[in-house]
């Protein structure tokens, strides 16, 4: 029992002192270190997060040329109809979404928002969503995490963009393996009957644009599922709305 007191109290603390570090303790910059009363300080911010790059209008990869559509969007439409991005998933500014992610600095959720707001401001063909959807978790997932980090993106960005938000219009009703873990050849299947409309909010899609937001798109195979659930459902369009894209290898 005296171990076992042990053990929480070990725990209670830890919780504590990760609080303490996200919330309460001098302010830094994320990227560079340096103290400054903002989350990034404005060189970083002028450095690494500049300029926006040329992209597919449907999935947000890079482009080279003026083309609108990437090879792959051409060859096989996904279940999505568009993706903005804030910035490319690379160092060092990868180290925004890892603090957020795995560090539970949940101070950095609004700057993650403003940043893909800013994203989106630029974006000349922009239609709003109706309602704003972050990919969930499942239970186990947030259970061990205690946050699930796309809706923390999600709430600030609901705000900044004046759009409702519906945080439990879908549910993760498989648990799957972290995608990052997966063969690439594997990743689609691991996703497989992984989503699903809550019944009761269902009625809310039917012609509805839906904004997915999430923190990092990768394959997009995660995004794709869950767009391919809400256009079953009734969505008219899906989308993608993501603070960071994983460029092709």
């Amino acid at each position: 029992m005296r171990t076992a007191s042990r053990h929480r109290l070990d725990a209670a603390w830890q919780a504590l002192r990760q609080w303490l570090g996200a919330t309460v303790l001098p302010a830094q910059c994320a990227l560079c270190g340096i103290g400054c009363p903002q989350v990034l300080c404005p060189p970083c911010r002028a450095q690494y997060l500049g300029q926006l790059r040329h992209r597919c209008r449907q999935c947000a990869n890079p482009l080279d040329d003026v083309a609108t559509l990437c090879g792959r969007c051409l060859r096989q439409r996904p279940a999505y109809d568009a993706t903005i991005t804030a910035f490319d998933y690379a160092a060092p500014v990868d180290q925004l979404l890892l603090q957020l992610k795995f560090g539970a600095r949940l101070a950095l959720a609004p700057l993650l928002a403003e940043l893909l707001h800013v994203a989106i401001q630029q974006q000349p063909e922009w239609e709003a969503p109706h309602l704003l959807c972050p990919v969930p978790l499942g239970p186990a997932r947030l259970a061990e995490r205690g946050f699930n980090q796309a809706l923390e993106i999600a709430r600030p960005l609901a705000r900044l963009l004046d759009v409702a938000l519906q945080p439990r219009l879908a549910l993760r009703v498989r648990e799957t393996r972290a995608q990052s873990g997966v063969a690439p050849q594997e990743r689609q299947a691991n996703l497989a009957h992984a989503f699903a409309i809550a019944p009761e909010h269902a009625p809310l899609l039917q012609g509805c644009h839906v904004g997915i937001v999430d923190d990092v798109m990768s394959s997009g195979h995660t995004v794709n599922a869950l767009a391919a659930v809400c256009k079953s459902a009734g969505a008219a369009r899906v989308s993608i709305l993501v603070v960071a894209r994983t460029p092709p290898r």
